[in-house]
């Protein structure tokens, strides 16, 4: 799907596939070091290309999984995945997480992502979606409850970031 902003700026958001892998990693590391909202800091937890590629060939023959990107001008400015359980109990939801380069903060790339999740969601008839935000992530926070997520839970400190103060984390849903 294509998008454009007041400002002139396109962007395409699509399914992930192989070929992106390598530059998904880059991006990710890339990401990691610009925001303390995200669980890893730069480097830890790091995914290379042949970790891209499986996980982008499971979610692909894995019915209850979703992973986007966001292009501009052909790279890969952001991404997000739906990931769902194998678990029957646990098969009618899906958490989402949402990851966007800071020089991309503010084009509404994180909120279109977001959108197209929601949209596949309801296509694939899932009952619940999930997520996890850092309580003072305040842009996010307001995303979230304007597309309809509400607040079940804190994680109280549940973070340590850079400043040396843990944080809560917020546990949200929407029911579909």
């Amino acid at each position: 799907m294509k998008y454009n902003k007041k400002d002139g700026l396109s962007y395409e958001i699509r399914p992930a596939n192989e070929q992106d892998a390598l530059e998904l990693s880059h991006v990710r590391w890339q990401i990691d070091g610009e925001t303390d909202y995200l669980d890893r800091e730069q480097g830890e937890d790091y995914l290379d290309e042949a970790g891209f590629k499986e996980r982008i060939r499971q979610d692909k023959v894995t019915i209850n999984h979703l992973f986007l990107v966001a292009e501009v001008d052909g790279q890969i400015v952001g991404f997000s995945r739906c990931e769902g359980s194998h678990l029957k109990r646990l098969s009618h939801r899906v958490t989402f997480g949402v990851c966007v380069l800071k020089s991309y903060w503010g084009y509404e790339i994180g909120k279109n992502l977001l959108g197209e999740s929601i949209r596949w969601a309801k296509s694939q008839q899932l009952k619940k979606m999930t997520l996890q935000v850092l309580e003072k992530n305040e842009k996010a926070l307001k995303l979230y409850e304007n597309k309809g997520f509400v607040v079940e839970g804190v994680l109280k400190d549940d973070k340590l970031l850079s400043d040396g103060h843990y944080y809560n984390t917020l546990l949200m849903s929407k029911f579909l």
